[in-house]
């Protein structure tokens, strides 16, 4: 039998079984579009994380207070190290040669006033390098002054957002808010940014590093961002820096180092594995569509037992019969994965309107892995119909009987 006759029997074969041929596509087509989406999530989450990590500026190396390896937890926040993260260590890390910009930061919230207007937000007291280090830019007024690093000024930077609530459409330049219980003059207005690794840069203030030592209390630094130079060794920097704070911290090596790329891959690892474990889940969807087809072809063989013996009575071999039945199984996945991929993009293109600031978009392998396991499924679970259909007997089905 040629293809082309191969094609038309099927062909009028589903228009006779309209409503059984509209059941496996839709089964095939929401297995694959399943899997296209829900890759799209997980890929599109990896994307997203990737997006955060640059805003954070290139070559970041991180230290954090106390070290991770010897508590066997997460590295302490607040109070908890061994021996506090302090802004002369942050000074003496200036003089490395690899590390182009050091910026201490100390967090804490606070009520930023004005009049009977006023918000609850993070506060980062930090030097004007953080501006550099974070790759941030006032919109309005200037950064930190130089004077900043060694004087506790009473001057901010005020996010965008918390500037529109305080001050509305009116100028925040050169006037006075309450921060706490000090009153500070706004110097400058960040520029629109969003969020950033979970921090609302819109909705936050930046005062001096001493300032928010005193506000807060504390000789500790929060964290110390560090820009390296662009042909900078990671591994050598690295050491240089624990080299410097062993010697100040009297030969301990109490920190934690994080770099940008190792966070970044740590990251991009897991939301690799879950978009897998999530592909794999969803490829279920395609197995039960498989089964179906088989429950469905073996209905069809005990009704259809008059038109195979007809088949076989006129010529036909067990072989072509056996090729009918794994090529109509065949057909109905592929026009089910194309409607499936239709569907999929299509959810994806308004997902993307709906939300642009999370990058969706499916791997360049969910695919060919959807229509395939789609297709081998198909195979797979309609070869027992097929082979059922190849072994009747021709006298016995055009009696209707066996099967």
């Amino acid at each position: 039998m040629l293809l082309r006759d191969q094609l038309h029997f099927n062909g009028q074969l589903f228009l006779r079984h309209r409503v059984r041929t509209g059941l496996l596509l839709l089964a095939v087509g929401l297995g694959v579009a399943s899997v296209i989406l829900l890759t799209s999530l997980g890929e599109g989450a990896r994307r997203y994380v990737d997006r955060e990590f640059s805003s954070l500026g290139n070559q970041l190396l991180i230290i954090l207070p106390g070290r991770k390896e010897t508590t066997g937890g997460a590295p302490p926040i607040y109070g908890t190290a061994p021996r506090d993260l302090t802004l002369e260590d942050a000074q003496a890390l200036e003089r490395i040669p690899a590390i182009r910009a050091v910026a201490p930061v100390i967090a804490g919230t606070a009520s930023v006033a004005l009049q009977n207007r006023s918000r609850e937000v993070i506060v980062l007291g930090s030097t004007p390098e953080i501006f550099q280090v974070r790759d941030l830019e006032v919109s309005q007024g200037e950064i930190l002054p130089d004077r900043t690093r060694s004087e506790a000024m009473a001057i901010c930077v005020l996010g965008s957002k918390l500037k529109q609530e305080l001050f509305g459409n009116s100028r925040a330049i050169g006037e006075w808010v309450r921060v706490g219980d000090r009153r500070m003059r706004v110097i400058g207005v960040l520029e629109e940014r969003g969020e950033s690794l979970g921090l609302d840069l819109r909705d936050m203030i930046i005062v001096p590093v001493r300032t928010a030592e005193q506000m807060f209390n504390t000789p500790g630094l929060f964290r110390v961002l560090m820009e390296l130079d662009g042909n900078a060794d990671f591994a050598r920097a690295e050491e240089r820096v624990r080299a410097v704070i062993r010697e100040r911290h009297e030969g301990d090596d109490d920190i934690t180092l994080i770099s940008q790329d190792s966070m970044l891959a740590a990251f991009n690892n897991i939301l690799t594995t879950l978009t897998l474990a999530i592909a794999a889940i969803a490829a279920i969807s395609l197995l039960v569509a498989g089964i179906l087809i088989m429950n469905i072809s073996l209905i069809s063989v005990s009704q259809r037992r008059q038109e195979i013996g007809l088949l076989k009575a006129l010529g036909g071999s067990s072989r072509q019969v056996r090729q009918l039945f794994l090529g109509e199984s065949l057909m109905l996945v592929s026009m089910g994965s194309a409607a499936g991929i239709a569907v999929a993009w299509s959810a994806v293109l308004v997902m993307a309107r709906l939300w642009p600031s999370f990058p969706l978009a499916p791997p360049w392998w969910s695919v060919p892995a959807a229509v395939g396991t789609a297709l081998v499924a198909g195979l797979v679970f309609s070869l027992i119909p097929a082979r059922r259909a190849a072994a009747l007997d021709p006298v016995l089905a055009l009696r209707g009987q066996g099967g």
